[in-house]
């Protein structure tokens, strides 16, 4: 299994009911391919690219690209920064959970990205309690969350110890297989019952346990070998190379668990519609997260100063820290 990177790239909660639980995000996956860079080969500088106009071929400036979008074959509605800008969905640095599944009801393809989430501050019992209850009900947790100016859907499971967040793909990115030309049943493709007895035994004679760990990358192992044997013989160039960190979001703040599972308990047994978080008059009848925030500044009196802080700096803490503009023609990546 990869080696997890110790630093969080998000701090925020998983919201349900009236309970957050505060969390920090790491990647559950690492990119172990060889990268390489383009290099000139008198120089050894990096080389870029530049943004060419396709009728001309001439250099176009940065300040000069605008953004479009298709609307037909050759024919574009350009949006400017501010209307993008407009148009991205605000952080709530919240895992805004809508309703509990099973988790094997969630479609393999849907599944994108893992992320590890990890308790911060005092959460850890809240924590716990719900990945425990998660486990003992075998259901998953659905939401949304934005990350990096960017909306998702979401999946929370228990894996082992740990809560595990999925990005999902929405609806609409999926394909339908039966866009594909695919076989019918293997008699209506005429195969006869010998040959589905020979393909079940080649099938048994190979069953194995499931050991990722046996199998490897042997391109970027034959690669990074001989990348080794000319470094050992000195063949280096030298050449400069900057990256600037992302920086880090902020966190959430803790409530008091027991008191707000209970309210939260008494709130769905009052509201008929919130039985259910599978129905549609059950999601337009639950509370917004904004009154759901307010309950959990209630709960406590240090909270109060946080409840009362503009939404404005809860977004400008979301973002991430965008990395410098790269210089023209040379210090992009190949």
């Amino acid at each position: 299994m990869a080696t997890v990177t110790p630093r969080a790239i998000w701090k925020g909660a998983i919201s349900f009911g009236l309970v957050h639980v505060p969390v920090a995000l790491y990647s559950a996956i690492q990119d172990t391919r060889p990268k390489m860079r383009m290099l000139d080969q008198a120089t050894g500088a990096p080389v870029g690219y530049q943004k060419v106009a396709k009728d001309t071929g001439q250099a176009v400036d940065k300040g000069d690209v605008v953004k479009g979008m298709e609307v037909d074959p050759g024919q574009f509605v350009t949006l400017t920064r501010e209307e993008i800008r407009e148009a991205l969905p605000r952080s709530t640095q919240t895992i805004e959970i809508e309703g509990f599944v099973k988790r094997e009801d969630v479609p393999a393809t849907y599944f994108n990205k893992p992320y590890i989430t990890g308790p911060v501050q005092r959460g850890r019992k809240v924590y716990a309690l719900l990945r425990e209850a998660l486990q003992r009900t075998g259901r998953a947790a659905l939401g949304r969350v934005v990350i990096a100016n960017k909306q998702h859907l979401a999946l929370v499971a228990p894996a082992g110890n740990a809560l595990m967040l999925y990005l999902l793909r929405w609806a609409d990115e999926i394909r339908d297989p039966a866009a594909v030309d695919l076989p019918g049943t293997a008699a209506d493709e005429g195969v006869n019952e010998r040959e589905l007895k020979m393909g079940e035994q080649l099938v048994l004679e190979l069953s194995d346990d499931w050991h990722p760990e046996r199998f490897r990358d042997e391109f970027r192992e034959k690669l990074e070998a001989l990348v080794e044997a000319k470094r050992q013989a000195g063949d280096v160039r030298k050449a400069p190379m900057v990256e600037d960190e992302p920086a880090i979001a902020s966190s959430a703040d803790v409530i008091d668990l027991t008191e707000l599972l209970r309210r939260s308990l008494q709130g769905a047994a009052a509201t008929p519609a919130a039985a259910s978080t599978t129905t549609a008059k059950a999601r337009a009848t639950r509370r917004p997260a904004a009154t759901r925030r307010a309950a959990n500044d209630e709960a406590t009196s240090q909270r109060a100063a946080a409840a009362a802080e503009p939404v404005a700096k809860k977004t400008a803490s979301a973002k991430v820290k965008p990395r410098a503009p790269a210089k023209k023609a040379s210090s992009r990546s190949g």
